[in-house]
């Protein structure tokens, strides 16, 4: 049988959405409004609107179901690229917009920064942890934001083992940054056409990956995604669930709002590091003595209000945004029972991405997607090593109990 004569399986059936659970909904209100004017308070009005950019990114995450770990992960085990593609598009849309903005040299903070780091050894090896991490923890660094918002309980697991990865690396930040200084900084728009020719070059590599990504799915013939339970008409547009392209689009524009206002784009890791040093001082601990925050910029943040730091309030944002986008989809529920095996493999991921995103200088979100929508190279090294990495991972995952997709499923 050849190849185009190989039946592909139905389509899953298409689930309707239960009602909006309102209670939740009002509370998950009540905290976005209330950390919003203490944002407010705390920082000023550019700080509460790129708060307001975290609860958009937190509600798009959520109803366009856009994961990052997924996506890999069907890729490689059955050949499924769909989700890829939709990276693709984001990467896209959000490179046209950088370059508009960068190219202009004009933001609302000063001049804008592109996402440039060192293509080298930090990203080999950072990128590939992070990758393992990933599939292990059950969540990349925005799947682990936006789950722990709609109430997906075993990714605080994830969390607290990204936080404590962090942490670590605070104290070994001088040979993060020896690891990172081996490789060159490569900028796509470092050509004669400028921010142009950066556009250019980062579409036709789209274009390849996207090529490949067909002709994966030609010979593989993998199953469709799941769908989640969608509202019918009008309220699609609050209940969910969105289209992939919906989610690629919007997170693109998102981005681009955040590099627009603050002058730096999206990130999410740097927090976590933050907050444990924060939450270690709290219970008597203090670890301003480590190398990382013997920097003065960063013992300023130390000493300074949480709700003063960029990635901070923009990590608040997402994951209200993530409570209040569950909600309305009926979807908010906290579990109770988590395997034990599931638990510890969520710990060992997160601290495997804690640790991972610091040597790559970013995670799937500040690396991948801030690094190529900035036209540096290290975005698309960091991608490639995350596959290398998820492969690893996905050969862990059934010692923690988790399963992957198989081409016989009905969907994946």
């Amino acid at each position: 049988m050849s190849v185009v004569d190989v039946e592909r399986p139905a389509p899953p059936p298409v689930r309707t959405a239960p009602p909006a659970q309102r209670g939740v909904v009002a509370i998950g209100i009540a905290i976005a409004v209330v950390l919003g004017l203490a944002v407010a308070n705390a920082a000023g009005w550019k700080m509460t609107v790129l708060y307001a950019v975290g609860l958009g990114l937190g509600l798009v995450l959520f109803h366009s179901r856009f994961g990052f770990t997924s996506a890999w992960r069907q890729l490689i085990t059955v050949g499924q690229g769909r989700a890829i593609r939709a990276h693709m598009l984001m990467l896209g849309v959000a490179a046209v917009l950088f370059a508009g903005i960068l190219g202009s040299g004009y933001s609302l903070s000063g001049t804008p920064e592109p996402q440039l780091q060192t293509a080298g050894l930090g990203v080999v090896f950072g990128a590939f942890l992070f990758g393992v991490g990933m599939q292990v923890g059950g969540s990349c660094a925005s799947g682990t934001l936006f789950a722990v918002g709609s109430g997906q309980t075993a990714i605080i697991f994830t969390l607290g083992g990204f936080i404590a990865g962090s942490v670590f690396t605070a104290f070994i930040s001088p040979f993060i940054k020896s690891v990172q200084s081996i490789g060159p900084k490569v900028s796509l728009a470092e050509t004669w056409l400028g921010y142009t020719g950066g556009v250019l070059i980062t579409l036709v590599i789209i274009g390849v990956v996207v090529g490949v990504s067909r002709l994966v799915e030609r010979r593989r013939t993998p199953p469709p995604i799941d769908q989640p339970p969608i509202a019918r008409g009008v309220l699609r547009a609050l209940r969910g669930s969105w289209p992939l392209w919906v989610g690629a689009v919007l997170l693109a524009v998102l981005n681009a709002a955040t590099l627009f206002v603050s002058g730096n784009s999206w990130g999410i890791t740097s927090a976590f590091g933050l907050w444990g040093a924060k939450i270690l001082g709290w219970v008597g601990i203090d670890i301003s003595s480590a190398p990382f925050w013997q920097d003065p910029e960063n013992a300023a943040k130390l000493t300074a209000s949480v709700l003063t730091d960029r990635i901070s309030v923009m990590d608040f944002g997402i994951m209200a945004g993530a409570l209040i986008a569950a909600a309305l989809a009926g979807a908010f529920t906290l579990h109770r029972k988590i395997p034990w095996r599931m638990a510890v493999g969520a710990v060992i991921g997160g601290i495997l991405m804690g640790i991972g995103a610091r040597f790559a200088g970013g995670c799937n979100i500040g690396a991948y997607f801030s690094g190529i929508a900035s036209f540096s190279l290290h975005g698309w090294l960091w991608g490639v090593m995350a596959i290398f990495g998820t492969y690893a991972g996905v050969a862990l995952r059934p010692l923690f109990g988790l399963g992957n997709p198989k081409p016989s499923d009905a969907v994946c």
